[in-house]
């Protein structure tokens, strides 16, 4: 059985989760207004809170206290993967008389509940060291360089990684050996750049294992897949320069162990809301273009493989084992869920979720839990717990003048929760649907009584498969061969355009007259090469004639310029001639 803890202005609990969904027992409420936050050990063992006085950890099975330090002001925890060392973070002061202020971040040892080590850790963001899954190594930015520490000794940096200005670096998840991606902003027309190394060989650019560099970034977001062999970089700019998003502009890149390196072409314009990897670590999932928004997933090699058309949404969820993924319209979106079975690419169901904040999946890859938190949203605060199939399973809303501040699963390792077949079929609920009667557009008095006309401001496309058929014998085209295909299609729809304009333009030819003489219907021999001459001809006749409309309003012409114009007749003739060739 697993449990959620709440926390809010009605303290902090624990709720059972499914099937149950009462409040634990074992754990006993900490009344409390000034819960600052909770954290779970990796395994989902161990829970501590900070309560405006102590910072608690107990044992999660029997709710036994552990250890208890006295830390009123910490406003973040963080336990290590192998639930060795506690972090706790708190903000940083200066002494009134301007020198140095105490070390705000604190590294304790749980089993022992001394104080390993005292950092001075100024900003909140990325406040945490970063361990290896194995607690090998750990790993923090300091003044522009990555500091190592091995084996939880934090008196001696065991390695340094230093690079000109490192903003940002993350570790990668799973064995050994430990990867780093590091983000360097560019600077004074320098691109920035991320690289991958391998710890701890960081011996000058030559030593990384892949590297990319782009403009247009002002913050990068970097995403390891769980098998540690690729990053997406998501680079943003705070300000997109062309004026079509208030977003800033995006551009999502993928970089490979081996080297690899691409940028994913997306094929709608627009802001990238969200990309998340499947935990099988070969495909990714991606939102992006303006609204509606456009989903897609694709392969290692960047290609598309299941496109999901457009629709209301800006995120998208994996379960933990791959074989489902929700995507969602939340924030200024209305809530709408579209579950998906990845493996056959089949809708699952379609449940909302209406002024949702936060979104989790269940470890156990079957229950979802939504939630509307304060101070995002301060009304109708509380968190539904749902199945995919789109059963409604629990629903809490808090009293009208309380406020619920987190929710969230009790974590557990891989493998404890084995994967089950897709159902399709909604689970049996007690709740009825939370179904949210459609909103009536407005219709004016005259037109109420007539029938309705349905007025969609845009068509929605629908999802495609772009994985090759199985079936065709044709092989995949190579990317130049569909470029060469789509010119060709198109070719062929300018030609019968053409014909068409023709046939009706013989009844008008007297106005015909009128036009310049080189303005030939568009005729194609069928032979590539001919056609390109052709093209060739008529693009030199339209420069011409320009020359020839300037020379009229009283321009001086250069020497090479009236050379042109001299070769209008001998073009106008090669142009004949193929043309009679066909």
């Amino acid at each position: 059985l697993f449990t959620l803890p709440v926390r809010g202005s009605e303290g902090l609990y624990m709720v059972n989760g499914p099937p149950s969904f009462t409040e634990s027992t074992t754990f006993q409420r900490d009344s409390g207004k000034n819960c600052k936050a909770v954290a779970f050990s990796k395994d989902g063992s161990l829970f501590a809170w900070c309560n405006g006085e102590k910072v608690n950890i107990v044992n999660v099975t029997n709710a036994a206290l552990l250890r208890s330090f006295d830390l009123p002001k910490a406003v973040c925890l963080e336990f290590s993967p192998k639930n060795n060392v506690l972090a706790t973070w708190q903000a940083y002061t200066t002494a009134k008389d301007g020198t140095v202020g105490v070390p705000n971040l604190q590294l304790y040892d749980v089993k022992t509940g001394k104080c390993l080590k005292s950092f001075i850790q100024k900003k909140m963001q990325n406040w945490c060291p970063c361990w290896a899954d194995d607690e090998s190594i750990c790993a923090r930015n300091v003044n522009n360089e990555v500091h190592f520490f091995e084996n939880n000794n934090f008196n001696t940096i065991a390695n340094k990684l230093h690079l000109q200005k490192v903003n940002d670096f993350v570790l990668s998840p799973g064995a050994q050996p430990t990867k780093v991606a590091v983000y360097v902003p560019g600077s004074k027309g320098a691109p920035s750049f991320v690289r991958l190394y391998q710890y701890p060989n960081f011996g000058g650019p030559q030593s990384a294992l892949a590297n990319k560099s782009f403009f247009k970034a002002d913050k990068v977001m970097m995403l390891w897949n769980k098998k540690a062999t690729a990053v997406l970089v998501i680079a943003s700019t705070e300000v997109d320069k062309t004026g079509a998003s208030y977003y800033g502009e995006q551009t999502l890149h993928y970089i490979a162990t081996n080297g690899e390196s691409a940028v994913v072409q997306l094929p709608k314009n627009g802001p990238i809301y969200d990309v998340v990897w499947n935990p099988n670590s070969v495909e990714f999932c991606a939102v992006y273009g303006f609204m509606p928004a456009k989903a897609t997933v694709f392969n290692l090699k960047c290609d598309p493989v299941f496109d999901f058309g457009t629709g209301p949404r800006n995120a998208a969820y994996y379960s933990p084992h791959g074989h489902i993924l929700v995507l969602a319209g939340f924030g200024n979106l209305r809530g709408q869920m579209e579950v998906w079975d990845v493996k056959n690419y089949k809708l699952i169901s379609k449940p909302i979720a209406s002024d949702s904040t936060y979104f989790a999946w269940c470890p156990d890859g079957e229950h979802i839990v939504t939630a509307t938190c304060a101070p995002r949203l301060r009304v109708s605060n509380g968190y539904k717990i749902w199945h995919y199939t789109g059963s409604l399973l629990h629903s809490y809303e808090v009293p009208s003048k309380e406020e619920m501040w987190q929710v969230s699963w009790q974590p557990f390792l891989d493998g404890v929760f084995p994967a089950k077949a897709v159902k399709y079929q909604a689970v049996p609920s007690e709740l009825p649907s939370a179904e949210p009667k459609p909103a009536q557009a407005y219709r004016p008095p005259a037109l109420r009584n007539k029938p309705v006309t349905s007025s969609k401001l845009h068509e929605d496309e629908p999802p495609q498969n772009m994985k090759p058929q199985l079936g065709s014998s044709d092989k995949p085209l190579s990317k130049t061969a569909l470029k060469n295909q789509r010119k060709h299609e198109a070719k062929k729809a300018a030609k019968q355009e053409a014909k068409a304009d023709v046939n009706q333009g013989s009844a008008q030819s007297s106005a015909s007259q009128n036009a310049p003489r080189n303005a030939v219907p568009a005729v194609t021999s069928g032979d590539p090469e001919v056609d390109k001459k052709m093209k060739n001809l008529k693009k030199k006749l339209k420069a011409i004639e320009q020359l020839k409309e300037q020379a009229a309003a009283g321009k001086q012409l250069e020497k090479n310029q009236l050379e042109k114009i001299q070769k209008e007749t001998a073009l106008l003739q090669e142009l004949e001639d193929l043309e009679l060739g066909l």
